[in-house]
C-alpha cells in the first residue's frame, strides 16, 4: 500500500471521527475531546486513533472508555462516510504528547528558578 494512500486515510480518520464525536454521538462525557492523530497499518486493517481531552488524565480516561465502547459504531459510520473497501479496526489510545510537553515545560521552569 502506498504511503500516500495510508497518509490520506489517516487524515480522513481524524477528520471524520472528530465530526462523528462532535455531531453524532453527543455524549456529555466526550465534551472537550480532541482526536489528535491516527496511525494506520500498511494493509489498512488496523488503526490507532489518539485522543486528548480537556480536564486532564481523568477526563481523558473516561472519554477513552466511552470511545472504546463505541468503537464498532464509530467504525461503521466511518466506513459509510469514507467508502473504503477495507475499513480498519479502530483502537483508541491516549495522546500523551500534551502531558509530556507540560512536564518538559515545568522542568525547564524549575531549572530557570535554580
Amino acid at each position: 500500500m502506498s504511503s500516500n494512500r495510508v497518509s490520506k486515510i489517516e487524515s480522513l480518520l481524524v477528520t471524520e471521527i472528530s465530526d462523528i464525536v462532535r455531531n453524532e454521538l453527543k455524549d456529555p462525557r466526550l465534551q472537550g475531546v480532541t482526536i489528535t492523530q491516527a496511525r494506520v497499518s500498511r494493509d489498512l486493517s488496523h488503526a490507532k486513533v489518539y485522543v486528548s481531552a480537556l480536564g486532564g488524565t481523568e477526563a481523558r480516561d473516561k472519554a477513552l472508555e466511552v470511545l472504546r465502547n463505541l468503537a464498532g459504531r464509530i467504525r461503521g459510520e466511518f466506513g459509510r462516510r469514507a467508502h473504503l473497501r477495507v475499513v480498519p479496526e479502530i483502537q483508541f489510545e491516549p495522546d500523551e504528547g500534551i502531558e509530556a510537553g507540560m512536564r518538559v515545560h515545568e522542568l525547564l521552569r524549575q531549572l530557570e528558578q535554580g
